[in-house]
Formats: C-alpha cells, sequence, structure tokens
C-alpha cells in the first residue's frame, strides 16, 4: 500500500519532500554538483536513501533551470537470493532509463574474505570500480551516491575514532585517477527524514543482508553513539555538521595545511616587546 495515498499522511509526507528537495537543491548549488548538459549516473542499490535520491533528483529535473539527463543504475552482485526483477520494475513503472549492471563480485568476496569477518570493506571497493568503469562507457559525467548527511558524520568518527585521520566523505569528489567526478546529493539531508520518506511513499526496499554479512559493528557503535547524544542533546548533530563546513586549519595541528613553523611575531611587535624589556 502506498501510504502517500492516507490523507493523514499527505501533509506530512509534503513537509518531507519540500525539505528534502530544498536541502538537496542547496547542497548541489554549494558545492556545483551538477551542470548543464550533464549526465547523471545515479548508483540505485535499493535501500531507502537511493531511492530517496533519484525521487528528489526527477523532481528537481523537471524544474531545474538547467538541463540534465538522469540514467539509473543497479549493480547486481550475484548475491544468493537477490530479487532480480524488483529494481527493473519499479525503474519501467516510473519510466526511468536505467541499466542493470551484472557482475559477480559475491564469489570474489566470499573467496578473499575469512569466514566470519565483514565483507563490506572489500564489497565497497569492487562495487566502486564496476560503477566507475560503467559510468565511462556510458558516459556519465557525474556519479550520484546516496550518502546522507548522517553517514558523513559516522565516517568522521570512524576516521577519527579507528584510523587517526581527520575527513569524511565529501558531497563533491574527484576519483584519482581524476576520470570521475562523484556527488552526494543528500550530504546536507538526514536519515530519520530520508526514513519517514521512504517509508510514506512504500519504496520496495532490498535489504542489505543476502550475503550474510554482518553489519560494520564499528559503524553502528558509531552510529548509535551519535544517536544517543542527539536525544541527550537535540540539535548536536547539526553543529557537528556545521563544524565540518568551518575548519580552521591553524588551530589544528596539520603542518601541511598551515605553516606552524614559518608562524613568528611581526618586526613591529618584536620592536615593541625590545622597548618594553628595557
Amino acid at each position: 500500500m502506498d501510504l502517500s495515498q492516507d490523507p493523514k499522511n499527505k501533509v506530512e509526507l509534503n513537509k518531507l519532500q519540500k525539505r528534502l528537495r530544498r536541502l538537496t537543491g542547496q547542497a548541489i548549488s554549494d558545492f556545483n554538483m551538477i551542470e548543464d548538459g550533464d549526465k547523471v549516473m545515479v548508483c540505485l542499490s535499493g535501500g531507502k536513501d537511493s531511492y530517496t535520491m533519484l525521487e528528489i533528483l526527477l523532481n528537481l529535473q523537471a524544474s531545474a533551470p538547467i538541463e540534465f539527463e538522469i540514467v539509473a543504475v543497479n549493480l547486481d552482485q550475484k548475491q544468493p537470493g537477490f530479487p532480480e526483477h524488483i529494481l527493473p520494475k519499479y525503474l519501467e513503472d516510473i519510466g526511468v532509463n536505467f541499466h542493470i549492471l551484472e557482475r559477480d563480485t559475491y564469489s570474489i568476496v566470499k573467496e578473499v574474505v575469512p569466514e566470519g569477518k565483514t565483507t563490506c570493506g572489500l564489497c565497497s571497493r569492487l562495487r566502486r570500480g564496476s560503477l566507475y568503469g560503467f559510468a565511462e562507457e556510458i558516459g556519465a559525467t557525474k556519479i550520484a551516491l546516496g550518502h546522507h548527511r548522517d553517514d558523513i558524520l559516522e565516517t568522521l568518527f570512524l576516521n577519527m575514532f579507528f584510523g587517526g585521520k581527520l575527513k569524511s566523505m565529501p558531497p563533491k569528489l574527484l576519483s584519482d585517477d581524476g576520470k570521475h567526478v562523484v556527488i552526494r546529493p543528500l550530504a546536507y539531508c538526514k536519515e530519520e527524514d530520508i526514513e519517514k520518506f521512504a517509508n510514506y511513499k512504500s519504496f520496495p526496499i532490498i535489504p542489505c543482508n543476502l550475503c550474510g554479512s554482518q553489519e560494520n559493528l564499528q559503524r553502528q557503535v558509531v552510529k548509535e553513539m551519535l544517536q544517543n547524544w542527539e536525544k541527550q542533546y537535540p540539535g548536536r548533530t547539526d553543529t557537528m555538521f556545521t563544524a565540518i563546513k568551518n575548519v580552521v586549519p591553524s588551530h589544528l595541528a596539520d603542518t601541511e595545511l598551515f605553516d606552524f613553523k614559518g608562524l613568528t611575531q611581526s618586526e613591529d611587535a618584536l620592536k615593541k616587546l625590545n622597548i618594553v624589556s628595557l
């Protein structure tokens, strides 16, 4: 049942859609994610985030002052039990140009990763390589991923706690080989809003547990930490996300970003100090 057809839900759905549309449009504008004539490859996994991203981008496309093409791409990684019919049917029903890319990365992951270890890391790298290669084949100028604001914050803390680096998922990224521009249009959107929107729209969600891999436990711990902070101090996650947009290199400790060695007093200041000392 499409919950959006329930009169009681229509007002809330309208508010959610407007908010997601506004925040997505703002992110696209702030980072110049989509330009006139772009061919945007929207990576559709079957999860709530990518469904929402596609829906909002289609909505924006209809009224944008520029013209850009959208093509949805799903990577079928040949996990046992994967419902191959769901995404093609959905995309055909809404009239979106799409491709189903078949790559048996599942067998590679199961062969390489020891039993009991999480497969998410290797699976992600193989998926990224396949999608990058296909984007080049179809002439896509931008690759859109469905990561949202909470993903970005979780990655920030994961890198700090476990990687010793102050970095996260950028809203816009140039691939290492310089060939692909990756964008995250939902960078300003909250996971809570996306989840509610997906429920109202009754998207045909495909769970990411078909391969039998356990969820990344470190990410889950960080997610729960942020959720608890938000419950205890409402608005804290908003403040943290604002912080990553207001970086002050001179108040950190990275000598590559700021010339601490060359930081000295001015000649005028030294003269004043000498006068005072006399």
